[in-house]
C-alpha cells in the first residue's frame, strides 16, 4: 500500500475527501519526522514506537569489488512493533 491508497482508505472510513485525508496522513508523518529529528520517540500505544538509534561505525565490503570500506557511525529511524499489531499479524 502506498500513500494515495492509504489516504483513499482514510477518506472512505472518515468520509471525508481524499485530498483531506492526504493532508492529514502528510501532516501525521511530518509530526513523527520532527520529533525524531529532535531525539524523542514516539509512542503510539498498541501499534508501536518510533525512536532514533545511533548506528556504530563499522567496518563493511563493497560487493562489487570485494574491497573493504569504512562505514561511518550515524543515527538511524528504529520502528518497535506493539503487542496489539503483533497480535494482528500473527492471528
Amino acid at each position: 500500500m502506498n500513500k494515495t491508497e492509504l489516504a483513499a482508505k482514510v477518506s472512505a472510513v472518515l468520509d471525508v475527501s481524499q485530498a483531506k485525508s492526504e493532508l492529514a496522513i502528510t501532516a501525521v508523518f511530518d509530526a513523527i519526522q520532527e520529533a525524531l529529528v529532535a531525539g524523542d520517540t514516539v509512542s503510539l500505544i498498541g501499534f508501536g514506537v518510533f525512536s532514533v538509534k545511533d548506528r556504530a561505525a563499522r567496518a563493511g565490503r563493497n560487493p562489487q569489488t570485494g574491497e573493504e570500506i569504512k562505514i561511518k557511525a550515524c543515527k538511524a529511524a528504529h520502528f518497535k512493533v506493539g503487542k496489539k499489531l503483533k497480535e494482528a499479524i500473527n492471528e
